[in-house]
C-alpha cells in the first residue's frame, strides 16, 4: 500500500493556520473586554466581523508578501516585518470603526478590541512560526532521542559564533555548552541560548568543568596568534580543535557555516598556506590517463603526493615502498577518495634490481616520482654506507630499470641539505641529482625521456616534525633542547610542497634541477618560545630552553642554491624556480660512482666517504666514529660559522621522507 505523505507547512497551509490565529485573536479579545460575558449586540458584531477579517487579514499578508518569509528560518528581521503587517491590519480596522459610527454602528468594533487584536494575532503569528522553527531545528527529538551528545565549546561570541550556535542548534549529535571571548562586555551574556563562560584563557578550565569533547573556534577572521594560543591548549589537554570556514568560502558557496574543519599546522604560518592550482591545462594533460608510480609511497611526502595526483585523473598510482605500514595508511587513506585510478601497493626495496625490474615489468609506468630515500642525518651520519647504498645506488636502479622498460618522465625529490653538503645524506642527495643530470649524455633531449630533480627544504607535519615534539616536551614540562640558538629552517606545509612538485615535474626535459620558493627561513628557538608562551608558560622559567651543541653533519642554516655555482631562473609557475648549473665530466662521474659503490657494498665506511670527497660537491669528510660536533664544527670553520645544522629530533633536520 503506498505511504501519503503530508506536509503541513505549504503556503496554501500557512494561510489556513493565519486566518485560525486572527479569528482566534479576535474572539479572545472579546472575551477578555466582556469578563467572558460578551453582551448580545456584541456578540452579532464578533461574529459578523470575525470571518472578514480572518480572510482579510490573509489577503492582506499576501499582498504585503508576508508569505515568502521561510518559517523554520523565523528571526527578528522577520518578526519586525511581520509586526507591521499585522499593525496595518488593525490600523485598518480602527479606521473602518470610526468610518462606520455614522452609517452601520452594529460594525463599530471598540477601540481596545482593535488593539487587543493587534496584541493577540502578532503573538499567535510569531508563536506559530516559532513552533516551526523548533521543529526544523529539532529541540524534542534532540531531547528524547537519547543519543550521546559530543559537547563542543565555541570561540569567539562574534557573529560566526551567532550564526554557528543558530546553524548546529538543528543537529541531533551536538549539544554546544557556551562561548569563550576576551570582549569583557560580553562575560557572562546569553547569545542564542549560550552563555559567554569566560575569555579564551579560560579555555583549559572550560574543557574540564563542562566535559568538552571538542573546541570549535567561530572566528570570522582569526588572529594567528589566538589561534596558536588555542590550538597549544588543545594540544596539550588533548582535545580536538577545529575552526569554522572563513565568511569569503561561505557567500561563495564552497562551505556553510557549519562545516568547520580542524585547526591544522598550516595556521600556525606566518602567511597565507599556498593554495594547488590543479586548473594547469599543461598539469593535467602532464598526469591524465597515465600510470604513476611513486616511491616512498608510504612516506610523508609520497602518502600526501598520491593523493594529489589522484585527482588529476591518472589510469594507475603504483605505490612502491619497503615500509609496509606506512604504504597500508596511504591506502587507507586513499580509499576514502573519490578517484577512478586503480591503486596497487608494492613492498619492495630499491637496491634489490630482480625485484624491481620485475615490478617494472608488470606495471610499465609512464612516470616516476622518487621519494624514497633514507633521511634523518644523525642516522645516515652513523651509517654511511647504507646511506650511499639506499639512496645512490637506488636511484640508479630506478632510472635504468625505468628506461629499460618505456618510462617517460623521473622526477627526483631533492633537498635542500644537497647544497654544500655537510652530512653524508646531503651528499648522497646531490649525487643523485647529478645522476639526473647524467642522463642528458644517454638520453639527451628526447621527447620521450623527460628527467629533473625538485629541490625543497623542511615542512611542517613530516614524521618527528618539530611542532608536536616540542608540545610533548611542554605538556611534560621537560626543558626543550636545541642545538643552538641561531638554528634556522625553510618551513612549507606537505600539501604546499607537493603541489608545487606536481607542477615542477611537468617541466623537466633533460636533468634540470628545480626549486620551490620556500619562503624566508625561521628561527627554531623562536618557534620554540613561541609554543612555551602560547602554552601559557614562560620561557626559561616555567620551559628551560636547553642549548646542546651541534651533531656531526649539521648547519646552522640551509640553501636551496649554491650561489658560486647555480643561478636561478624563472620558469612558467611562480613559485618554483630553474637552477642553471655547471656540467661535469659525466664520464669520470660514472667511473667515480662503480668505485664507490664497491667500497660501500664492502661496508669500507672511511673509504666512502673519501670517495665521495673526490666528486668535487663540496663535502668534506671527518671521522666516521667522531662524536658531538666534529664534522659540523670542522666545516663550520671553513665556511666561517655559517654552514652548521639544527637541534637534535626535529624533522626540520630533514626533509620529509625525501
Amino acid at each position: 500500500m503506498r505511504r501519503i505523505h503530508f506536509e503541513l507547512y505549504t503556503t496554501a497551509n500557512q494561510r489556513i493556520i493565519d486566518a485560525l490565529i486572527s479569528a482566534s485573536a479576535f474572539y479572545l479579545a472579546y472575551e477578555l473586554r466582556f469578563d467572558g460575558h460578551i453582551p448580545v449586540a456584541s456578540a452579532h458584531q464578533l461574529w459578523l466581523v470575525l470571518p472578514a477579517l480572518a480572510a482579510g487579514q490573509v489577503v492582506l499578508s499576501s499582498m504585503l508578501r508576508l508569505y515568502r518569509l521561510v518559517w523554520r528560518y523565523i528571526g527578528l528581521a522577520d518578526a519586525l516585518i511581520l509586526a507591521r503587517g499585522y499593525m496595518l491590519s488593525a490600523t485598518i480596522l480602527l479606521a473602518a470603526r470610526f468610518a462606520l459610527i455614522s452609517i452601520t454602528p452594529q460594525l463599530c468594533v471598540p477601540v481596545s478590541i482593535c488593539i487587543m487584536y493587534f496584541v493577540f494575532a502578532f503573538v499567535g503569528a510569531i508563536g506559530a512560526r516559532a513552533l516551526r522553527r523548533l521543529q526544523y531545528e529539532g529541540m524534542p527529538s534532540k531531547a528524547w532521542n537519547g543519543k550521546q551528545l559530543r559537547r563542543i565549546l565555541l570561540v569567539g561570541a562574534g557573529r560566526a559564533g551567532a550564526m554557528l550556535a543558530k546553524e548546529i542548534a538543528c543537529r541531533d549529535d551536538l549539544k554546544p555548552v557556551g562561548f569563550l571571548d576576551d570582549d569583557s562586555n560580553k562575560l557572562g551574556a546569553v547569545i542564542n541560548g549560550l552563555r559567554v563562560l569566560g575569555p579564551i584563557d579560560a579555555l583549559a578550565l572550560a574543557v574540564a568543568e563542562h566535559g568538552v569533547e571538542e573546541v570549535v573556534i567561530c572566528m570570522a577572521k582569526e588572529h594567528r596568534n589566538a589561534l596558536k594560543k588555542i590550538w597549544a591548549i588543545c594540544e596539550s589537554l588533548p582535545i580536538r580543535a577545529r575552526i569554522v570556514p572563513a565568511f569569503e568560502e561561505i557567500l561563495e558557496g564552497k562551505a556553510s557555516i557549519a562545516a568547520y574543519r580542524d585547526v591544522q599546522i598550516a595556521d600556525l604560518l606566518e602567511r597565507e598556506p599556498l593554495k594547488p592550482h590543479f586548473g594547469d591545462p599543461e598539469v593535467l594533460r602532464a598526469y591524465r590517463g597515465r600510470r604513476v608510480l611513486i616511491t616512498g609511497g608510504g612516506g610523508s611526502i609520497g602518502s600526501e603526493l598520491a593523493c594529489q595526483l589522484a585527482a588529476l585523473e591518472p589510469q594507475e598510482l603504483v605505490l612502491l615502498d619497503k615500509d609496509e605500514n606506512g604504504l597500508n595508511d596511504t591506502c587507507v587513506r586513499l580509499r576514502t577518495l573519490q578517484t577512478n585510478a586503480t591503486i596497487y601497493p608494492v613492498v619492495a626495496d630499491l637496491r634489490m634490481l630482480p625485484r624491481l625490474q620485475e615490478v617494472f615489468s608488470r606495471f610499465r609506468p609512464d612516470i616516476v616520482f622518487h621519494a624514497a630515500a633514507h633521511k634523518h642525518v644523525y642516522l645516515m651520519e652513523m651509517n654511511p654506507c647504507e646511506a650511499v647504498l639506499n639512496n645512490v645506488f637506488g636511484t640508479r636502479n630506478l632510472m635504468e630499470t625505468g628506461l629499460r622498460f618505456g618510462m617517460r618522465r623521473f622526477v627526483l625529490i631533492s633537498t635542500d641539505k644537497a647544497v654544500k653538503p655537510t652530512c653524508i645524506m646531503g651528499a648522497t642527495k646531490r649525487l643523485c641529482e647529478m645522476l639526473v643530470q647524467a642522463q642528458r649524455l644517454s638520453v639527451g633531449q628526447q621527447a620521450n625521456r623527460l628527467f629533473c630533480c625538485v629541490r625543497f627544504g623542511n615542512v611542517i607535519g613530516s614524521r618527528g616534525s618539530v611542532v608536536p615534539i616540542f608540545q610533548k616536551q611542554i605538556v611534560r614540562g621537560e626543558p626543550i633542547t636545541l642545538t643552538h640558538p641561531d638554528v634556522e629552517r625553510f618551513l612549507m606545509t606537505i600539501p604546499e610542497a607537493v603541489s608545487l612538485l606536481i607542477q615542477a615535474g611537468t617541466l623537466g626535459a633533460a636533468g634540470e634541477i628545480f626549486v620551490l620558493d620556500m619562503g624566508k627561513p625561521v628561527r627554531i628557538v623562536s618557534l620554540a618560545r613561541n609554543l612555551i608562551e602560547l602554552s601559557g608558560l614562560r620561557p626559561g622559567f616555567d620551559i628551560p630552553i636547553r642549548i646542546t651543541k651541534l651533531q656531526n653533519g649539521e648547519k646552522l642554516s640551509e640553501e636551496l642554491l649554491d650561489t658560486s655555482r647555480e643561478e636561478l631562473a624563472p620558469t612558467q609557475f611562480e613559485k618554483v624556480g630553474r637552477v642553471r648549473c655547471e656540467s661535469f665530466d659525466v664520464r669520470a662521474f660514472m667511473e667515480r660512482l662503480g668505485v664507490l659503490e664497491a667500497a660501500a657494498w664492502e661496508g669500507n665506511a672511511e673509504g666512502a666517504l673519501r670517495i665521495i670527497e673526490d666528486f668535487d660537491i663540496g663535502f668534506r669528510s671527518a671521522p666516521v666514529a667522531a662524536t658531538g660536533g666534529a664534522r659540523a664544527e670542522s666545516v663550520a670553520a671553513e665556511q666561517n660559522a655559517k654552514d652548521v645544522e639544527s637541534p637534535v629530533g626535529l624533522a626540520e633536520l630533514a626533509p620529509a621522507r625525501p
